[in-house]
């Protein structure tokens, strides 16, 4: 059962109409506001657990809205964007956005994908580590707080979305070992791999420009062909040191 506050900014009232019936009647709470200018204001009070963001908006854009969003709160936010617009669903994540669905949207989907984003951030067993991990990660200059989910650089904070704290959390976890694409699909993004989704390769890109490079001026997260994503360390770090 859930209580969980959505928010819901879509000028296209039939539909947020249809979507506020299906989820009210999976026990989320609905609101829906019907341009960007007003549905970033009414984000930005940070009432909401989820933001459900439309991409073509009256007044200021859906991206336009991410923007200001990202600057100042955290709320996860599922993007709506037009089928087969590829370059949309990609801005989308590069600004922040933890997933993205194609409309017309499934319902029954839409709620699984909310649920999934909403367990990644307010599940107590995700957010508390197993009594075999470290609650606080630090490789080199980079440190998480698993349980408070903040991350810093170089003892600096830095704000990442709920998807690119999870991704660095495990990357850090496996430092120096590749972490297969297919696993970081099912518990980043919750769901199975698909060849044709490119969320965990936009997530990487944001988190790799949110750190910069190491010291040494080399990458810290390396692509492996075919096979998934390694954070770079000059030798194998098995665990993590912990403080």
């Amino acid at each position: 059962m859930t209580d969980a506050r959505l928010l819901i900014i879509d000028d296209d009232v039939e539909l947020c109409d249809l979507l506020r019936e299906y989820l009210e009647g999976q026990k989320f709470l609905v609101e829906a506001v019907h341009d960007g200018e007003s549905g970033a204001a009414v984000a930005l009070e940070a009432r909401h657990d989820l933001i459900i963001l439309d991409v073509m908006l009256p007044g200021i854009s859906g991206f336009e809205a991410l923007r200001r969003l990202r600057g100042r709160i955290n709320t996860p936010v599922l993007m709506l964007t037009a089928r087969g617009e590829d370059e949309d669903r990609i801005v989308g994540l590069e600004l922040g956005a933890d997933d993205y669905m194609p409309k017309p949207c499934n319902p029954r989907e839409l709620a699984a994908r909310i649920r999934a984003i909403l367990r990644r951030v307010n599940d107590p067993t995700r957010s508390q580590p197993s009594p075999a991990a470290p609650a606080r990660i630090v490789v080199e200059d980079v440190g998480i707080n698993v349980a408070s989910r903040e991350t810093q650089l170089d003892d600096q904070p830095i704000a990442l979305t709920s998807s690119e704290f999870d991704l660095l959390t495990l990357l850090l976890r496996s430092a120096g070992s590749v972490v297969e694409r297919s696993d970081l699909f099912r518990k980043v993004l919750d769901r199975e791999p698909d060849p044709f989704d490119r969320s965990i390769d936009m997530h990487i890109s944001h988190l790799r420009r949110k750190l910069g490079p190491r010291k040494d001026g080399t990458m810290r997260i390396k692509a492996v062909r075919s096979v998934g994503y390694l954070y770079a360390v000059d030798a194998p770090v098995a665990p993590p040191s912990e403080d």
